[in-house]
């Protein structure tokens, strides 16, 4: 067992390093990896645009084997430092401890009675016209929002770490960034962007099932969170997202989905748990300590699936 040890224990230390700096630090205030991605971003899409999804297809295929490339010569160049590449890496992609700070201070200004204050949050969080929205509205968005984002902010992430190492972890924080920057459909992207929207259904396709499966783990009632996530799971439009929110809508006995405003477009999707109670403020913290939980599970899963995966092929060598 020493080989599959000293290539995963590095990994392993490095994750856990990371998980601890996000948990403790969150994300920096200033200068951020992911920031400078998308600014990056932005101005090769300010070359390459097309309406066309061959010239989106050339963008995403440009800008994630980019960070893809660069982060395996940093892997291969590391040697025993790896551990450290690991760890920044993994503070880096991870975004649990700013999810739940923004939850908080939504839940924070709902409870205070200052609804201007949590609409004024809100976009902080996730892409919605806040407007018009009520207390029990903000509060299903924003348990939504943690929800959607465990899996992509934490458990997606993890899972390509243990898959490809940090290459693995920075590229699909790349893919996830491009999806968020160009992949929604508008007029501009509706072409341009779809690659990057695909490419990120794919990559997001198993920790989002695994969210699934660990939010049940960790559900009060794993029962009831299994059975909201098997039955309405797949009626969510994106094939990723329904995943994890309707097992967080099982797990806090809530119902999510229905109406969403994003500015003038008007989204009207599948109730998920139609039979369960509205969201309250309170399921705001109730959301934010399972997000937390799911995502330690998810740390706890990933490394021990990358030793156990690296012990079987040693077992067939």
């Amino acid at each position: 067992m020493r080989v599959p040890l000293r290539r995963t224990l590095p990994y392993a230390v490095g994750a856990l390093a990371g998980y601890a700096a996000d948990a403790r630090f969150g994300d920096p205030r200033r200068g951020h990896p992911v920031a400078g991605f998308g600014r990056a971003a932005g101005r090769a899409e300010q070359a390459l645009w097309r309406d066309h999804r061959g010239a989106g297809s050339l963008y995403t295929a440009l800008c994630v084997g980019t960070v893809a490339g660069a982060a395996l010569v940093a892997d291969r160049a590391a040697g025993r430092g790896r551990a450290v590449l690991t760890a920044a890496a993994v503070w880096t992609v991870l975004g649990g401890a700013s999810l739940t700070r923004e939850a908080r201070l939504i839940d924070g200004a709902l409870r205070a009675g200052d609804l201007t204050a949590a609409r004024e949050r809100l976009p902080h969080l996730c892409g919605r016209d806040p407007r018009s929205l009520d207390e029990p509205q903000i509060a299903r968005a924003v348990v939504e929002s943690v929800a959607e984002n465990t899996a992509d902010a934490v458990v997606n992430a993890l899972v390509w770490g243990a898959l490809a190492g940090t290459p693995g972890l920075l590229a699909f924080r790349a893919v996830n960034t491009l999806d968020a920057m160009v992949g929604h459909r508008s007029e501009r992207y509706r072409r341009f962007g779809w690659a990057s929207a695909r490419l990120d259904d794919v990559a997001g396709w198993p920790g989002a099932r695994l969210t699934a499966l660990l939010t049940v783990a960790a559900a009060p009632s794993p029962g009831t969170a299994w059975r909201i996530w098997r039955r309405d799971g797949s009626a969510h439009p994106s094939p990723n997202a329904g995943q994890a929110e309707s097992a967080f809508a099982g797990a806090l006995g809530v119902r999510l989905g229905g109406t969403l405003r994003y500015g003038s477009r008007v989204e009207e999707r599948p109730v998920l748990g139609p039979e369960l109670r509205p969201v309250a403020v309170d399921d705001i913290e109730r959301a934010c300590v399972l997000s937390r939980r799911v995502g330690l599970l998810a740390l706890g899963v990933t490394v021990a699936g990358r030793f156990a995966v690296s012990a079987l092929r040693r077992g067939r060598k």
